[in-house]
């Protein structure tokens, strides 16, 4: 039915017979019928993406928001930042959600959206019935006030990446090119298509976002201050084109803070809050009849959207706060409507609405789509990253041949023995330190990306995390083997297959799982936070691995930590695979007098590591690897459900 859909709206028959090159020429054709201001698009562009299904008319009823302060160490406090508002939002109209800093607009967009989920009383209607939040999400979308976008990625790979986990497999790539290439042209984006999204401007950076989200057509579109950081020009292209989206038959809510009066009047409906209590609701020019009805008329030549701000700021007395309040009813009042807001005045295509259908799965494609799309885009961006890629691979070989040079033929040399020994531990403190912290100071960045891409339903969190754990395993497998390499011969240890097939592989575990540790501590913790706890953490695993002190020589009521430290395994499986399997006598070089570790098997008992342990190790480290793997995953989840 998608197919029969997209058909209708852009007319793909046609295009269906068309090559590559032809679709292309005609893009561009229908980009010079547009009408443009500065290549940026106007309210006079023409976007064909009709809705398809009946229009959403919102009302809510008594709607309340309580937030819970506090934490770990002080006492929680509650304090509700709604007061049991009312309203109404009819389709297509551009609705202004005003009001001053902490009067509870970005509070009321995420209650309305469904991004906030608890300490909410009250009820929201769709069409008349109590929302479905499941049918709700997949007819609308969220865009943030931050513009969340994938700075690697270039315009068209973005769009690409998005069409194909938001558009059903139903829909051929042909269809999503045609989709892609008629929302650039509209949001003026075509000539950028092969911008990476880092090197856009912040007016195109903010019509992307709005780009990304346009491609399932959703018909409740949820904007928190979208002319942030835009100059007076952008705003107003901005919100033009959110008034021509709004006119074709969708909502389009979005918080703003003190418009212009040329930007005021572009608005269809205005909701202003104060305090967390509605004083106004109604259309645009009816704000001014309204503030004279009630006794405040706005002065000559004063900015109306300037004029109910310093009212609901209460520089002219909270006296007048309340009599608005009561004037409105805290939004029950309708009076103050354009007797126009009714569906006669929308285009739109009429169909079944799909607030009543059964249940379905909210993601438009299967798991299997979700994972080999998001697989796709984290190799592009690895073979773009100069910190996860290139960087890592510069490290790892310079660290290799800093420690080879230092080290160097201290593998054979029986007077080095406890030389060779503090470089198996410093090769796993590299291993450890620089996987973790890498982890650490990036995963947190992708956070923001997580929340937004995940909250308007592009793919499932399982098959987020899985696709950034198999993304990391090429580039982690090769920059630990450049390094093993590199430290193995050039420190001269065993040249034998067996050895360095088992030091390779016990460095590899203890990478996966300095990774995993990185992974719970970025996925809970800020770059500020996570910095400091992840050193922190690792001293006690080096103490309880045996760094500067034997195992034999810990505390029994400390002994227990030798079991939680992956690197005492990993330490066994390295130290066993130089010195272990029945390793013949050294020879001490002839210009020293006396060699005391000449017996591998006498050191291995003096370090207090047995060398025959290789399996158990490798288990430990499996072990340690899947639970915390599974851990990060459940914090990860237990993140994205506290931030609502």
């Amino acid at each position: 039915m998608e197919a029969v859909i997209l058909e209708s709206t852009i007319g793909h028959s046609a295009g269906a017979k068309r090559d590559d090159s032809a679709r292309e020429s005609d893009a561009l054709k229908n980009k010079e019928k547009l009408c443009y201001s500065n290549g940026n698009g106007t309210a006079d562009a023409t976007f064909r993406m009709l809705p398809q299904k009946t229009p959403i008319d919102m009302q809510f009823e008594n709607v309340t928001f309580t937030a819970t302060e506090g934490g770990l160490f002080r006492k929680k406090k509650e304090k509700e930042i709604l007061h049991k508002v009312n309203g109404k939002f009819p389709p297509g109209q551009l609705i202004a959600i005003m009001g001053p800093s902490g009067a509870g607009k970005s509070t009321l967009l995420d209650v309305l959206s469904g991004y906030r989920i608890r300490g909410i009383g009250g009820t929201v209607y769709i069409n008349g019935m109590p929302r479905n939040m499941k049918e709700f999400r997949k007819m609308s979308c969220y865009i943030t006030q931050d513009d969340r976008l994938q700075p690697l990625l270039t315009v068209d790979e973005n769009m690409h990446i998005a069409a194909d986990l938001k558009l059903s497999s139903d829909v051929t790539q042909r269809e999503k090119d045609e989709i892609i290439d008629e929302i650039l042209n509209t949001l003026g984006l075509y000539k950028s298509k092969h911008t990476k999204a880092a090197g856009l401007s912040g007016g195109q950076k903010k019509r992307m976002s709005i780009a990304l989200e346009l491609i399932s057509n959703p018909l409740v579109m949820f904007l928190d201050e979208p002319t942030t950081g835009l100059d007076s020009s952008s705003c107003t292209t901005c919100v033009k084109l959110l008034k021509e989206l709004a006119r074709q038959g969708r909502s389009i809510i979005c918080t703003i803070h003190q418009p212009s009066a040329s930007l005021f009047q572009l608005f269809d409906q205005v909701y202003v809050l104060a305090a967390g209590n509605c004083l106004y609701q109604g259309s645009t020019a009816k704000l001014l009849p309204f503030l004279t009805d009630v006794g405040f008329p706005c002065p000559k030549f004063h900015n109306p959207a300037d004029y109910v701000i310093e009212l609901a700021c209460g520089e002219y007395g909270n006296d007048k706060i309340e009599e608005m309040i009561k004037a409105t009813g805290n939004g029950r009042s309708l009076t103050y409507f354009n007797e126009s807001d009714n569906l006669q005045n929308v285009k739109f295509f009429k169909g079944e609405s799909d607030t009543h259908s059964s249940e379905e799965a909210l993601l438009a494609t299967s798991q299997y789509n979700q994972l080999k799309v998001l697989l796709r885009r984290g190799f592009i961006k690895s073979g773009r990253d100069q910190t996860l890629t290139y960087l890592r691979i510069g490290v790892n070989i310079s660290v290799g041949l800093m420690l080879g040079t230092l080290y160097f033929r201290a593998g054979i040399d029986g007077s080095k023995v406890l030389d060779n020994y503090n470089l198996l531990f410093s090769i796993l403190m590299h291993h450890m330190m620089s996987t973790m912290m890498l982890t650490i100071l990036t995963f947190p960045t992708e956070m923001s990306i997580l929340i937004k891409e995940h909250f308007n339903r592009w793919y499932s969190l399982k098959m987020y995390y899985a696709s950034v754990t198999i993304v990391d395993i090429p580039i982690s497998v090769l920059c630990c083997f450049l390094f093993s390499i590199i430290i193995y011969f050039m420190t001269a240890q065993p040249p034998e297959m067996i050895r360095f097939a088992m030091f390779f592989v016990t460095s590899m575990l203890v990478v996966f799982v300095a990774q995993s540790v990185g992974l719970m501590i970025g996925a809970y913790f800020d770059v500020v936070n996570g910095t400091f706890l992840g050193p922190t953490l690792s001293v006690p695993m080096m103490m309880f691995a045996g760094f500067g002190v034997s195992l034999r020589d810990l505390p029994h009521y400390l002994y227990w930590g030798s079991y939680i430290s992956y690197l005492r395994f990993g330490l066994e499986g390295i130290v066993g695979a130089v010195y272990g399997l029945n390793r013949p006598k050294l020879e001490c070089p002839e210009d020293v007098m006396y060699c005391h570790y000449l017996d591998p098997k006498q050191f291995l008992d003096i370090v207090a590591v047995r060398g025959d342990q290789f399996s158990n190790d490798v288990i430990a480290l499996l072990l340690f690897l899947f639970v915390l793997r599974i851990s990060a995953y459940v914090i990860l989840r237990y993140k994205l459900m506290a931030v609502r």
